[in-house]
């Protein structure tokens, strides 16, 4: 599956943005499926692949909207197709309605068209299944996944409270500002105390493209925040007079003591890597060497009882950036699975995988195939 030509951006963002707005009158209803998509469709057999970003508009008994994808890894080949479709129950069906645009046209190549079949999973906001191309050339099926940024917990915070913020998406990323110069945190939650009405701007690094949609969120907070108490620094003590030496009292009287300031909080211990490379290159499964470490830290759990951790996995930047955050979230979940079996409650252990996402080293490098542990509040 290759591509051709493209008119300039400028003209399909235009023809894109007429055709998104012309079903404005058709938003009465919130529709379920509309919003931007982002995934990757694949073949069997085939080690290629193609990012892929779907805009549906409508309700969902008349979704339209665009169909962009490009050539992973040659992300100048490009193509744009007008959709449209119907969902039904958990099921959606999406046609190509005409192509729109596309770059990097080469003598002999071209893009597969006709129909694809979609399930939708509320719980996880994914749409996956398969194309059924005409057959032209050696058009035949493809695989599709999809992944939608959507906030999954309340609209509305208490101002001030700590509150955890839900979304849906794969590998998300939480950035301050629409130019995506100000990051703040990743993935799927973000404990945050918020003091008002605050917008997060996210991506998804599942098959990033260059038509990778950045989704706001806006968090309404209700209420004032709790201001704590001003406390209100003890009088100094005067300094008395010299008295007459005939005058002094037989025993001098000392000052009252002053009260010490409060020890500063300690800051959040910082993220500890664990010091040995535990997986194979690909591979989640745990190297042998990889116990002394991994008991050391069931050791310090049992002997806190309190402590709750975090665990994180990691991966070098070789490989597809999407089976690079699965496997990472593989990773951490093996080493859950270590520690609770030699006794650690499962419910002290998070687990969280950042994919190729956060290196430490340049790549490619062993030491960026690791695990983290953090504590947790």
């Amino acid at each position: 599956m290759t591509a051709f030509l493209r008119r300039s951006k400028l003209n399909f963002l235009y023809t894109a943005g007429v055709l998104l707005l012309a079903g404005s009158a058709a938003r009465a209803q919130a529709p379920a499926l509309a919003g931007a998509w982002q995934g990757v469709e694949t073949t069997p057999d085939d080690p290629r692949y193609w990012p892929v970003v779907l805009r549906l508009q409508g309700p969902d008994n008349n979704l339209f909207g665009v169909l962009y994808q490009e050539v992973g890894g040659q992300d100048y080949i490009t193509v744009n197709f007008q959709m449209k479709g119907t969902r039904t129950g958990n099921a959606l069906q999406l046609s190509h309605v005409r192509k729109l645009s596309e770059t990097g046209r080469t003598p002999g190549s071209y893009w597969c068209d006709g129909a694809i079949t979609l399930t939708y999973d509320a719980a996880q906001e994914k749409l996956t299944g398969h194309a059924a191309y005409r057959p032209v050339h050696d058009c035949d099926t493809g695989d599709f996944t999809f992944y939608r940024v959507k906030l999954k917990s309340a609209a509305t915070v208490p101002a001030g409270a700590l509150s955890t913020l839900r979304v849906s998406g794969r590998d998300v990323r939480w950035f301050a500002d629409a130019e995506l110069k100000q990051p703040v945190t990743t993935g799927n939650t973000y404990r945050a105390k918020l003091a008002k009405t605050t917008t997060f701007y996210l991506t998804q690094g599942y098959y990033p493209s260059a038509e990778s949609p950045v989704v706001p969120i806006t968090i309404q907070v209700s209420g004032a925040a709790k201001t704590p108490p001003r406390v209100t620094p003890p009088a100094p003590v005067p300094t008395p007079k010299p008295a007459p030496a005939d005058s002094l009292p037989p025993a001098a009287t000392p000052a009252p003591p002053v009260a010490a300031a409060p020890p500063a909080p300690a800051p959040t211990p910082a993220p500890v890597v664990l010091p040995k490379v535990l997986f194979k290159q690909g591979k989640a499964a745990l190297l042998p060497e990889s116990g002394p470490a991994l008991d050391k830290l069931v050791t310090d759990l049992q002997a806190n009882p309190a402590l709750r951790l975090r665990v994180a996995g990691h991966t070098d930047r070789i490989g597809e950036p999407g089976k690079n955050q699965v496997l990472s979230e593989q990773r951490a979940a093996a080493v859950k699975a270590y520690l609770v079996k030699a006794g650690v409650a499962a419910a002290r252990l998070e687990t969280i995988g950042y994919g190729d996402s956060r290196p430490l080293y340049p790549s490619p490098d062993v030491r960026n195939r690791r695990v983290e542990v953090e504590q947790l509040p």
